[in-house]
């Protein structure tokens, strides 16, 4: 607990009051903590194309709706910080802060600590997803945030979403954890390699296909799921599917090889629920439409085989999104600030044999990913081409493929593209419902495996925390550009517009500094410059950045 005479009245913040409609606050109340809550001050904020998606969406955005589950209403009420729907709210969620502040009844964090900030509260659910930091609570575009401590332990675990940091740190390097820890999370979630044990089952059957190899599956299942089977001939296999509701399966186990159907049954799908297509050795004949938006935002997959067997169908999923041994990996968008966290953590990968092609359209952009990442890649033995594809095709199959860019036909290309067990990592946000013509015949025969993950946990920020502060990883390299409050809507304006090629660190304790990306930092703060790495933001950089720029 502190006085509460040392919390300013009034602060600087970012607001977002409509979509599309930001607002720089020069008086916003700050809020003192109340029994249950805390007051941090934020050190650092970096700025996410995911901010751009609520600034767009505002109260249509799932993660700005009302929380349903998790949290009593009355408890809700009693947090100022919580604003779901229209109410206005302060984005920013890839966040480090110091507690200044505690209620008289918080029991798990004190004066003092240094936090990074986890901001999925996956415990709490709106509607369609969870409550979130930046979101439907405010977040870290301010100089001081509000937090209720009821909301930020998760009830299942009993862990903190604030995660303590060491104070040798930059703010820069700790911020950046969070996108590091999608990144992380995207080849560190386990996958499920069978039918959900207790879940809910659906088979079909289409016409001249037997049910083959389900038993075998469903007893790997262990619990046996609740199940529905459909088959017949193509009418009333397709009128008994039409009545069945969507987002009502676990599981779907085809038994055929139409396309039309399989458009179908994705709809079926639940979240993080399997389409196993058991053609046994039937053609499709022509591409399917299917939702490789729900890849990504629904979780769900798609698996296959060639036999007549559900089982051998579970039997080809990986087991994580990882790389492996002497993987070809190709990564499309390659020089934006995500696609860069991609591409070094493919170059400090200890995998052996592993080659990296790193696609983008912009020459400058390119040329900065290089001078960060080449090094790396060489020391651990990997070998990077970053290719503007306008100017040099790339050619030849891959065995991993990260899309980086939302755009659906780059999932068909992809495909195209694979040969034997490549996996298709669709990190970018495809808006839920986006079809696209996919080659089943050949995503089945070269048992492809398309994947996606939004968010990051807990145990990811902690495992690049952990990388971190052990050197193992400089997530500084991601940095292109700092700003204060005054720049803060010129570095999402960036971002917007892909003007630069990594990542904007805002510093809400600086008012008056505006947008400096790192290759003018000379002219104006020429001091600054010198403490650089070989161009590379450092903590050394930050401090003087800090002394100089108030």
């Amino acid at each position: 607990m502190t006085d509460s005479a040392k919390i300013p009245a009034t602060e600087w913040a970012v607001q977002l009051t409509g979509p599309g409609t930001l607002e720089l606050n020069k008086t916003k109340p700050v809020m003192p903590p109340g029994p249950r809550q805390l007051l941090a001050r934020i050190e650092a904020v970096g700025l996410c194309f995911s901010d751009l998606k609520l600034l767009k969406q505002f109260s249509g955005h799932v993660r700005k709706d009302g929380i349903v589950a998790g949290i009593s209403s009355d408890t809700l009420a009693e947090i100022p910080s919580y604003v779901p729907g229209d109410k206005p709210t302060v984005p920013g969620h890839e966040a480090v802060c110091r507690i200044i502040a505690v209620g008289a009844e918080v029991k798990h964090h004190r004066v003092g600590e240094r936090v990074l900030v986890q901001a999925d509260y996956r415990s709490l659910k709106t509607a369609g997803s969870n409550g979130a930091f930046g979101y439907n609570f405010e977040g870290a575009l301010q100089e001081y945030v509000l937090m209720d401590e009821r909301v930020i332990i998760d009830a299942a675990t009993g862990e903190s979403f604030l995660i303590p940091a060491a104070e040798r740190l930059s703010a820069a390097e700790i911020a950046l954890v969070e996108p590091w820890a999608c990144v992380e999370n995207s080849y560190a979630t386990a996958e499920r390699q069978g039918i959900l044990g207790g879940g809910r089952l659906l088979v079909v059957a289409g016409p001249g296909h037997e049910i083959t190899g389900l038993e075998e599956a469903v007893k790997a299942a262990g619990a046996a799921p609740e199940q529905t089977i459909v088959r017949g001939d193509a009418a009333q296999v397709a009128a008994a599917i039409a009545v069945l509701p969507d987002g009502g399966f676990d599981d779907i186990v085809y038994f055929g090889a139409d396309p039309a159907t399989v458009g179908t049954l994705d709809v079926k799908l639940a979240a993080k629920g399997i389409l196993n297509l058991v053609t046994g050795g039937a053609a499709f004949g022509a591409p399917a439409l299917i939702d490789v938006g729900r890849v990504h935002y629904g979780n769900i997959r798609f698996t296959g085989t060639l036999s007549a067997s559900a089982a051998d169908g579970y039997r080809q999923i990986p087991a994580t999104g990882e790389l492996r041994d002497n993987d070809r990996v190709l990564i499309i968008g390659a020089a934006g600030p995500m696609g860069q966290m991609h591409v070094i953590r493919c170059a400090c990968t200890d995998r052996k044999g592993v080659s990296v092609v790193g696609t983008d359209f912009d020459n400058a952009r390119l040329a900065s990913l290089d001078a960060k990442a080449q090094l790396m890649a060489r020391k651990n033995g990997v070998k990077l081409e970053l290719v503007n594809p306008k100017e040099a095709p790339v050619t030849g199959a891959f065995d991993y493929v990260a899309v980086m860019a939302p755009i659906a036909p780059l999932v068909t290309r992809a495909v195209k593209d694979s040969r034997e067990g490549t996996v298709i990592n669709i990190f970018a946000g495809i808006p839920a419902g986006t079809r696209a013509p996919v080659d089943l015949d050949l995503y089945v025969k070269n048992r492809c495996w398309m994947f996606g993950t939004s968010g990051s946990r807990i145990e990811d920020m902690k495992i690049v925390l952990r990388k971190v502060t052990d050197g193992q990883l400089n997530t500084n390299a991601s940095v292109d550009a700092v700003s204060g409050m005054a720049g803060a809507l010129d570095g999402l304006a960036a971002v917007e517009n892909r003007t630069l090629a990594g990542k904007v660190i805002v510093y809400p304790g600086l008012h008056e500094l505006g947008l400096v990306p790192l290759a003018e930092i000379a002219t104006q703060f020429p001091a600054v410059a010198a403490k650089l790495d070989h161009g590379l933001w450092t903590a050394a950089a930050e401090q003087e950045l800090l002394k100089v720029a108030r």
